[in-house]
């Protein structure tokens, strides 16, 4: 199966499927000397992990995370980093009697007419659980840029028609939903207990910022960083569209309204003036915050009656059964984070020999 590895420099494989005995990541271009352990990794699992809330699956995994190789002494070797995850509470045999049925909303029918196979039992690699080896490896990419000052955090704005209206940063880690705004989080509760009460489902919109980043990361033409970005989001699986900085507000702009000009700060440093273009003009990162975000489709494993067919194409009603989310979006914050982290890694890292100077700087010529 193609498609299971992402990024140039520092660049990940993720592997392993949602009922199999277990699933990982391998990095391969962290650079070696990086301070390391099980214990920096395993924060940004916890978040991600199923069982936490009313609003997630009732499955039950620890995501405890194991470093197989890529360190020594709780420092990387520069060798490829392998992290592995147990799966230990599978419940396989929910799935039993949807073998021969494609789901509406899931990846059955496209993997199947791809393949001629699929994994049944959870969906397989198609899977929500995929994103483990991804937060895994965002916890790496995260631990590498703050040696770098930079910060990558992502949060709930919007659970269906409810929005965040204010933004208190220590609410996000306070409520089961990630949202900056009490009052929102309880609205939105209100309306996720809704859902739940008739059986359905509910997607959002998560926000995510990078602060820190330096002018001239990412490249141009076809690896735009806005470009790397945007591919990076859209591929996580409930993902259905993204925005960079004002999105396609930008569309009711004038010039006047949309260019981002420039001043030097108190350092004689050059800054932006404004913030619309979301930290990059021509794909290249210009000192501004890194702002996107991403809009999340309900979960579409619900338990009320649906049309769908057999794979012969006999026409079935369905209910979904087994441990689902009635929402996604909470547990999608880190694994946005992640993956904006993991493209700002790969644009660093590749950064470094787009200048001669910088080049010889490295090798002390």
């Amino acid at each position: 199966m193609a498609g299971s590895t992402f990024g140039r420099a520092f660049r990940i494989t993720t592997w392993g499927e949602s009922h199999g005995k277990g699933i990982g990541v391998v990095i391969d271009g962290c650079p070696a000397g990086l301070p390391l352990t099980e214990e920096d990794i395993q924060p940004y699992m916890d978040r991600r992990k199923p069982g936490q809330s009313r609003y997630a699956t009732h499955r039950q995994e620890s995501d405890s995370v194991l470093i197989m190789s890529g360190t020594f002494e709780g420092k990387t070797t520069g060798t490829p980093i392998s992290l592995m995850i147990i799966n230990t509470d599978q419940h396989s045999a929910d799935y039993s009697a949807l073998k021969d049925v494609y789901r509406p909303g899931h990846g059955d029918f496209t993997y199947d007419q791809k393949y001629g196979f699929r994994d049944y039992r959870g969906g397989g690699r198609s899977s929500g659980r995929e994103t483990v080896g991804r937060v895994a490896a965002g916890a790496v990419a995260c631990r590498l840029l703050r040696e770098f000052g930079i910060e990558v955090m992502a949060w709930t704005s919007a659970i269906g028609p409810i929005r965040a209206r204010t933004f208190d940063r220590d609410e996000i880690r306070k409520n089961p939903l990630c949202m900056p705004d009490a009052q929102a989080a309880t609205r939105a509760s209100a309306y996720l207990g809704r859902c739940m009460s008739e059986k359905n489902s509910a997607g959002g919109i998560i926000e995510c910022r990078a602060t820190g980043v330096m002018p001239g990361l990412g490249d141009p033409v076809f690896d735009k960083l806005d470009a790397r970005l945007a591919q990076a989001i859209m591929s996580i699986g409930a993902v259905k569209g993204v925005e960079i900085g004002d999105g396609f507000a930008a569309a009711e702009h004038t010039g006047r309204d949309d260019n981002d000009g420039f001043t030097t700060d108190e350092n004689g440093v050059i800054r932006p003036t404004s913030n619309h273009g979301g930290g990059m003009l021509a794909g290249i990162s210009d000192g501004a915050d890194i702002f996107l975000r991403c809009a999340v489709k309900a979960t579409p494993s619900i338990a009320q009656a649906q049309n769908t067919v057999h794979t012969d194409g006999t026409p079935v009603r369905i209910e979904v059964r087994g441990r689902h989310d009635p929402v996604i979006v909470p547990r999608a914050v880190v694994v946005v984070e992640s993956m904006t982290a993991i493209v700002l890694a790969d644009a660093l890292l590749t950064g470094t020999t787009a200048r001669l100077d910088t080049v010889k700087r490295a090798w002390n010529r």
